[in-house]
């Protein structure tokens, strides 16, 4: 999974990137309008991959991942260079929209002022804008092939009729309703405001539990009206420091700020949610592993994530809840309570299942 890290410049993104990766890249005062994309992988923080390697003292334990890349700001008004930022949420599965909302005299503003609300619109506008900018150049083109006498496909013509109108009523196309034949054809289109969307509103430390931090975050829950929108508010300075620090101190360090835990696991667990994402977890001496899926994916589907010769050869998958085999405290004590569960082709993956794949090539 691929999450795109957006915002104008000095809005907090590197930080926010940094305190995710562990990373310690550079953060400016001034707009950065030259600079080469930066990738980190990030565990997915899960209590559950950690209690079974704890039970099963693995060789090895691997936690399901998310990529985040961090690049220059957008632009208000600066095609060219909000092309650059484009071409990276086109090929994202999400987009993290970091806010400004400290106030620092020392970090220059590129719109003069600290106002969420104006900013959220402006890079929101901007993916609009892009968006209908590529939907008149393939209309454009359809209309051009049509005069060589090459037939436009019609359901494609339809849909980007559909998305024109919507975009030149500045609507982001998550806030549409289309069929799953439209968005199957719309799939290598690639449009940006249909991206899931989380938003990180990174304020001030002493501004996270705030009157005027719960206001702005209601005012921005008013202008996302739309479902795949997420709203968080944290502080990234506060969030990056965590992150710097061993285990141990950063545990100590929550504990003093009365935090339960980093604002940034929150945040990894709204971008999987986001995308209807979930984990099943396979277990052993060598390995102990969560595994991405989607939401509905069935057994069969679900064992070609570890190898296709699992999926070609299937004959049937082992399942326990985690909940039960904590319960229960090992196989042994779930076979005994009959709990353990024969599965075939088509059962739906459950987030949390324990499963061991039968399969025969």
């Amino acid at each position: 999974m691929k999450v795109a890290i957006i915002g104008l410049a000095n809005s907090g993104k590197t930080t926010i990137f940094n305190a995710l990766t562990g990373l310690n890249l550079e953060t400016t005062i001034y707009p950065t309008v030259t600079a080469e994309p930066h990738i980190g992988v990030v565990k997915v923080p899960d209590a559950r991959v950690e209690k079974l390697a704890e039970i099963y003292k693995p060789k090895k334990t691997t936690h399901a991942t998310v990529e985040y890349i961090d690049y220059i700001g957008l632009t208000k008004g600066d095609v060219e260079q909000n092309k650059k930022v484009f071409d990276l949420i086109k090929d994202a599965d999400a987009v993290v929209n970091v806010l400004r909302g400290f106030e620092d005299e020392t970090v220059i503003h590129p719109l003069g002022n600290v106002y969420p609300r104006r900013d959220a619109e402006t890079i929101e506008l901007e993916m609009i804008f892009g968006d209908l900018e590529l939907v008149e150049k393939r209309l454009e083109r359809m209309e051009q092939g049509l005069k060589r006498g090459k037939k436009p496909d019609e359901t494609e013509k339809k849909l980007l009729i559909k998305c024109k109108e919507a975009l030149e009523k500045e609507t982001a196309l998550r806030d549409m309703e289309f069929s799953d034949e439209e968005q199957k054809t719309m799939k290598h289109l690639q449009f940006m405001s249909i991206k899931p969307e989380v938003v990180v509103l990174n304020v001030d430390e002493h501004e996270i539990n705030s009157e005027k931090t719960r206001a702005t975050t209601s005012e921005l829950k008013t202008f996302f009206k739309g479902k795949q929108v997420k709203i968080l508010n944290l502080c990234g300075k506060i969030e990056m420091e965590i992150a710097q620090l061993p285990p141990d101190e950063a545990k100590a360090f929550l504990d003093d700020l009365g935090i339960e835990e980093p604002a940034l696991n929150k945040l990894i667990h709204v971008s999987y949610d986001l995308l209807g994402l979930i984990s099943f977890l396979t277990v052993g001496e060598d390995e102990v592993r969560a595994w991405t899926i989607k939401k509905g994916t069935n057994a069969q589907k679900a064992a070609g994530k570890i190898h296709s010769d699992i999926e070609r050869g299937f004959i049937r998958a082992e399942v326990v809840s985690f909940d039960y085999f904590i319960k229960y405290g090992d196989m042994a004590g779930v076979r005994e309570k009959g709990l353990l569960r024969l599965e075939g082709k088509t059962y739906e993956v459950k987030d949390g299942d324990i499963i061991n794949f039968r399969f025969n090539v």
